[in-house]
């Protein structure tokens, strides 16, 4: 009788998550495309507020901003210290906490991105 062996590391103590393909670290992993360096969109920066999901606590929600992630999360930093309140950076959209819409089109303008308030 046979045995077929097809099990792979999946996690290492040592470096983490692995990839499947190559079993090399994440961080190190040949096989997969490099991350895009710019948010997809048309180019317009969204600043919409957003409710779902948070028990009725409303969060302004920033999308389509044209950086890295290294560069969206010193934003996230600068917009969340202008605003004075916490919030957060999730694939690529800032969430900022309480309707801070009009602070942040204004603050988003002066950098030069077009900008569109979305929702109501």
């Amino acid at each position: 009788m046979s045995v077929k062996n097809n099990s792979t590391l999946v996690y290492s103590s040592n470096s983490g998550r692995m990839c499947p393909s190559c079993s090399k670290p994440v961080a190190a992993c040949t096989c997969r495309k490099p991350a895009t360096l710019t948010a997809k969109g048309d180019g317009v920066v969204r600043v919409g507020r957003e409710t779902k999901g948070r028990k009725g606590k409303g969060v302004t929600v920033i999308s389509g901003i044209p950086l890295p992630p290294e560069d969206l999360k010193i934003l996230a930093r600068e917009l969340k210290q202008r605003c004075g309140t916490g919030g957060t950076l999730k694939d690529g959209i800032i969430e900022i906490q309480g309707d801070q819409r009009d602070h942040l089109v204004e603050l988003l303008q002066a950098r030069g991105w077009p900008v569109k308030r979305t929702g109501g």
